[in-house]
């Protein structure tokens, strides 16, 4: 007898024997073999093949009207040999059709499946062996669609948990009620953190604790000494194969299944449930999603130094001191606006990103990010910024005034981005607030008239060229002797005298 085979079977939602034989409209009777309710078929196939084992996947409900079947076959093995090889070929279930050929199911035929307990089917004369194969694909369309329902309605509901104040353990309980089971959160050193649901056995706990170790990453090898004592060499390395992602298991009737987190921690989630129901993984997945999201930042190794930087911090340590928390040598500071609007906490974030730090920090009107030195910054489209020289914890509270300055300056003069230099200018040495305050009062008689503001900033630009700034401003030159006229009247201000001119321009940055 050849070995029997693990069926490769479609991924489709399988029918239940019994789902198919409570159609009132087939008539099908079960004559021989058990009478299992877990029994469940994925396709129906027909074949008048007298070794039909070459023909088979795995799974069918196969159909046959015996026209292989030869006249002296209930004497010999005929039935024993055929029945044994669609057993072996991972064949669900037989069905015989009844007319033209045979009027009865032959009785060796019943024996044989009972024997190698093969559910038997007796297919009635009026009923087609398409329209069974019609009734399988429609019970698989409606559990195909009862299986999307489930996962759907399943999707919303954790999503929905992982809204709440405590949303691990909303998870937790949430996906051990789809699954009608338990659900456990594991820690790196393989500790259950967290549990809801059904309460199991001491031996599936220890089982479901055991599978989450195939998953876990392995934890770092201890690094060499640096030097050998002499004689002794040093081993090779050996080559570790990938951790997979997830694994599954059984333990009598429980099915067991651990899902590694993507949280850089060993977290790993751990489900044990009475029955494997369709749509189970997928649900258990979305669910490991989001507790990745959920622990990935506050357990992760980053995340974890950069709160226990902050609370030092908060605690009194001096900046230098938690610094190599967030990590090692110099930073500079970045003073960032976005050009259109406003900044809100996902435009931070994402600014952060592009920048290389997750050190953000997002003020009413400008985003602050510390960022390492040898990630130099660069413009970044929609963005203003300003960046401060490079230089230790300690000095970064004078960075961070490097960072606004040259900020201010970048907006000044339309620039994107703008670095504080080695050599302070005139702006590095007044505050902002005082140049601004200073700017308004100087520039107010032109407050009320844009265009005469405009005007001048363009002609002193230009080093006083009328022909030039008329072309910038695409009016006429004798309109910017106008215009340049008034201003030097409503100013009462020679702007002949350089001073005055470098004075000027100094406020016209500053609007």
């Amino acid at each position: 007898m050849p070995e029997t085979i693990t069926p490769a079977v479609p991924p489709t939602p399988p029918v239940p024997l019994s789902a198919l034989l409570a159609r009132e409209d087939l008539a099908l009777r079960q004559i021989a073999g058990p009478s299992d309710p877990d029994i469940v078929i994925h396709w129906a196939h027909t074949s008048e093949m007298a070794d039909p084992y070459p023909y088979l996947l795995g799974g069918e409900l196969l159909l046959t009207a015996g026209v292989h079947i030869p006249e002296a076959a209930g004497s010999g093995t005929y039935f024993d040999d055929y029945v044994s090889r669609i057993v072996a070929a991972g064949g669900a279930a037989l069905g015989f059709g009844l007319a033209p050929v045979h009027d009865t199911v032959p009785r060796a035929l019943v024996a044989a499946c009972d024997t190698h307990g093969l559910p038997l089917l007796e297919v009635p004369p009026q009923t087609t062996f398409s329209g069974v194969a019609r009734a399988v694909w429609q019970l698989m369309a409606q559990a195909r669609l009862a299986e999307l329902r489930r996962v759907t309605e399943a999707q919303q509901s954790l999503a929905a948990a992982a809204s709440r104040p405590d949303p691990v353990p909303s998870v937790l309980r949430q996906l051990a009620q789809r699954l009608s089971g338990h659900a456990a959160l594991y820690g790196s050193d393989g500790t259950e953190i967290a549990g809801a649901g059904r309460e199991q056995a001491q031996g599936v706990q220890e089982a479901l604790s055991a599978l989450t170790a195939v998953v876990r990453p392995p934890g770092r090898p201890t690094p060499p000494p640096d030097h050998e004592p002499d004689g002794v060499s040093r081993p090779a390395p050996v080559p570790t194969s990938p951790t997979p992602t997830s694994a599954t298991d059984t333990l009598g009737d429980t099915h067991l299944a651990a899902y590694a987190l993507g949280a850089g921690g060993g977290f790993v989630l751990g489900v044990a449930s009475a029955r494997r129901e369709p749509g189970d993984h997928t649900i258990a997945s979305v669910a490991a999603v989001l507790l990745s999201l959920l622990t990935g930042e506050h357990h992760s190794g980053a995340g974890a130094a950069r709160s226990s930087a902050l609370v030092r911090l908060l605690l009194g340590s001096a900046p230098e001191e938690v610094a190599p928390l967030v990590g090692e040598g110099r930073w500079v500071v970045v003073h960032a606006r976005p050009e259109s609007q406003l900044p809100d906490a996902v435009a931070a974030s994402a600014l952060g990103a592009a920048l290389g730090s997750p050190l953000v920090d997002l003020a009413r009107d400008v985003v602050r990010v510390l960022v390492p030195a040898e990630r130099e910054p660069v413009g970044q489209p929609g963005w203003t910024l300003g960046v401060s020289a490079a230089v230790g914890p300690r000095e970064w509270p004078a960075a961070d005034t490097q960072a606004a300055r040259a900020l201010a300056r970048a907006r000044a003069t339309r620039a994107p981005l703008v670095r504080h230099g080695a050599r302070p200018g005139l702006e590095d040495l007044v505050p902002p607030a005082d140049a601004q305050a200073h700017a308004r009062a100087l520039l107010a008689p032109l407050a009320a008239q844009p265009a005469l503001a405009e005007t001048l900033r363009a002609w002193l630009s230009l080093h006083g060229s009328w022909d030039r700034t008329a072309v910038a401003l695409d009016v006429h030159r004798n309109t910017v002797r106008q215009r340049i006229a008034r201003c030097a009247a409503l100013l009462e201000a020679d702007l002949d005298d350089p001073d005055v001119r470098m004075e000027l321009w100094f406020a016209l940055r500053q609007r």
